[in-house]
């Protein structure tokens, strides 16, 4: 049979096997052993709660607590058994009420009292305490957490299967806290119980010897009280190892180490500390009518230490001097490789005040370089391009808790991250003390406020973000409002290599016999120019087969493209499978249509400066009128118009994605119009 199996039938069996103990009577021979597992089972748990890195390593424990106090219980049960009926219940318990105590019941009863003491009192009361106010904290946070979860996934910085596991680990903490805070009970419990049975078995233990076995008032007491001693020591041990147990879980911070090796690192983190601890013992020492040896023997001892620790300091400063001398001493070989690796602009930096430096290679989830690694792959998925590297540094320029974008080595953006501090977004924070803010991507009122009142900000109802969240979020938008200028040539061309291992054929017909490798470059530049994916590049690149045949210009080519994937375009601003819609007003759209112009850039719209200003500001309150309802809308109209009007648009009303009554009717969906855009006698015929 597997191990694992064993071990599956053995803990049911164990358990069955206690409930026997309560009311089958057992040789005393097989309560040694039973004793013997008792006390050194309570020991292996002690023992593993010290090796463990976090609470959650050792899940089993609040039903181990459970399990090991009723086995007490029954071992109880079954050595009163044996010490009322046959005055004998094995060596163990005999050892215990002779040698252990001396044979004194005195000194039994009192070494029996301390420990009930010790465990009832100090203990188990603080272990339950800290059970419950952990069980507190813990199920006040999981909101917080859930949110923070949530969070990174819609930032992509983790997956759907990190958030799942994420989820399931908060579910899982909150649980074992909550057991954790009833197993303490069963701890208390325990201690009481051991108290009642032994005042039990003293006076039934007197009773027996007198009435039944005619022993004397003195005989009876030598004999049954000092065998109710033992079994009520050899059982309270190990109630007491577990109740130690109970605390150091409950009281146990996560961490990478081992409690011993957390233990002895910070403890002798300070020099100064154990050498000011030795002197004081050897100044106690040289009290009148103080032992000598015990106090001069732990001060040499912790004197010896300080010093160990001041030579490895020491040791350790030397060798990075002498690291620091010999780099000094060696020239600094300036190679045209580093002089022209100093010189390369790169496409996308983020500079770090110097007290933001520690964002990077910070926790897995609060670290800026595995973040920015989650923002390209997200990247990569949803638009169909990957995001060039981006260059992380510090800058002694930048004001404290600043950090700066740069595209191509000029700053496009520049926003605040205090050091201990998170941003909580929403209404109600006055209350709340801290800078205030406002977000730099969706402009929402904001405030940095310390970590210490998170969860007060949480509660307030504010949605609250750690601060590499707000880095990435802007450096996504950034890139993503960029993200024609960040794709380069040497992008397509991977691109498209890409594309021809799975459909040699289409790159083969375009590449280079119609378009050269410049031409398609533009062409997907202009559709992320406008947030259009190029995902389906195989798609993508057969409309443009197609258009180039006819003509070459980069705006009908464009136009081609975001015809073949209009389904795309349109899912991505549609709410509910309805697409809310605004229209031209059947005279403005006409006048459009007269005033365009062929130009170097594509068509133009050749209107007075009056008539551009009058269709932006109609454009601008029509689209806020929609959003004050909380929806979107997109803006229809023809073909030939789109591009310049698209054009015109975003220079007041960048949000508004422009689309073509062909790209919209070319689809099966809802369609809800919401308005019509006229500029009245603004524009006339």
């Amino acid at each position: 049979m597997k191990n694992g199996k064993i071990t599956q039938l053995a803990v049911p069996a164990g358990v069955v096997g206690i409930i026997l103990l309560l009311v089958v009577p057992l040789p005393a021979a097989l309560l040694d052993v039973l004793i013997a597992v008792n006390i050194i089972g309570a020991m292996v748990v002690l023992l593993t709660t010290m090796y463990i890195r976090k609470p959650l390593d050792f899940s089993v424990f609040p039903s181990l607590v459970l399990v090991m106090t009723l086995f007490r219980l029954g071992l109880n049960v079954a050595s009163t058994r044996l010490v009322l009926r046959d005055g004998y219940a094995g060596e163990v318990i005999n050892a215990f009420g002779h040698f252990v105590v001396g044979g004194s019941l005195v000194i039994g009863l009192v070494i029996f009292l301390i420990l009930v003491v010790i465990q009832f009192v100090v203990i188990t009361n603080g272990a339950g305490r800290a059970a419950e106010v952990g069980a507190r904290f813990t199920l006040d946070a999981m909101p917080g957490k859930q949110m923070a979860i949530d969070a990174d996934l819609n930032a992509g910085a983790i997956d759907d299967d990190e958030a799942r596991r994420r989820r399931s680990e908060v579910a899982a903490e909150a649980d074992f806290y909550g057991a954790m805070d009833g197993s303490s009970k069963f701890v208390k419990g325990d201690a009481i119980a051991g108290i009642v049975i032994t005042i039990i078995n003293l006076v039934g233990g007197f009773v027996i010897g007198m009435v039944q076995r005619g022993m004397s008032a003195g005989e009876s007491i030598e004999t049954y009280s000092l065998l109710t001693v033992g079994d009520g020591l050899v059982t309270q041990i190990p109630a007491l190892l577990m109740a130690v147990a109970t605390g150091l879980v409950v009281t146990r911070a996560t961490s990478d180490d081992d409690m011993g090796t957390l233990a002895g690192s910070q403890l002798t983190q300070s020099r100064s500390a154990l050498m000011i601890a030795g002197v004081a013992a050897l100044v106690m020492a040289a009290i009148p009518g103080i032992p000598k040896l015990p106090f001069v023997l732990v001060g040499a001892l912790l004197l010896v230490a300080a010093q160990r620790i001041k030579g490895g300091e020491n040791a350790a400063t030397r060798a990075s001097e002498a690291e620091e001398a010999a780099s000094a001493l060696q020239p600094a070989a300036e190679t045209p490789e580093m002089l022209i690796e100093q010189m390369r602009v790169h496409a996308l930096e983020v500079l770090l005040a110097p007290d933001l430096v520690d964002m990077v290679g910070g926790s897995a989830d609060q670290d800026l370089l595995g973040r920015v690694k989650a923002l390209r792959r997200k990247t990569a998925l949803e638009m169909g391009y990957v995001l060039p590297p981006v260059r992380t540094r510090d800058s002694v320029d930048l004001p404290s808790a600043t950090y700066a974008i740069r595209l191509s080595g000029v700053e496009v953006a520049r926003g605040t991250a205090p050091r201990g501090r998170v941003l909580a977004l929403g209404e109600g924070l006055d209350g709340l003390p801290g800078t205030t803010v406002v977000e730099p991507v969706f402009g929402l009122p904001g405030k940095w406020i310390a970590l210490e009142l998170r969860h007060s900000a949480e509660m307030a109802g504010a949605t609250v973000v750690d601060r590499v969240s707000v880095l990435i979020t802007h450096l996504s938008s950034v890139a993503s409002s960029h993200a024609d200028r960040l794709l380069g040539r040497e992008d397509v061309r991977v691109l498209v290599e890409g594309l021809k291992q799975t459909n040699p054929s289409v790159v083969e017909e375009l590449v280079p016999g119609l378009l050269s490798l410049g031409e398609v470059q533009r062409v997907l530049q202009g559709l992320l120019a406008e947030q259009v994916p190029i995902l389906d590049l195989g798609r993508i690149l057969e409309a443009l087969t197609l258009r180039a045949k006819v003509s070459t210009d980069v705006e009908g080519l464009v136009e081609a493209a975001r015809q073949a994937v209009a389904d795309v375009i349109v899912d991505r601003h549609r709410e509910e499978g309805v697409l809310r819609v605004l229209t031209l007003e059947p005279a403005t759209e006409q006048l459009l249509l007269e005033s365009l112009r062929p130009g170097e850039h594509g068509t133009q719209l050749s209107l007075a400066p009056d008539r551009v200003e009058g269709l932006l500001e109609a454009l601008r309150a029509r689209l806020e009128q929609v959003e004050s309802t909380g929806r979107q809308a997109v803006l229809v109209c023809a073909p030939a118009v789109r591009p310049a009007l698209r054009r015109v648009a975003a220079l007041a009303v960048p949000r508004l994605p422009v689309l073509s009554y062909n790209e919209v009717t070319g689809t099966s969906l809802t369609i809800e119009t919401v308005g019509a855009v006229g500029v009245g006698h603004a524009i006339t015929a």
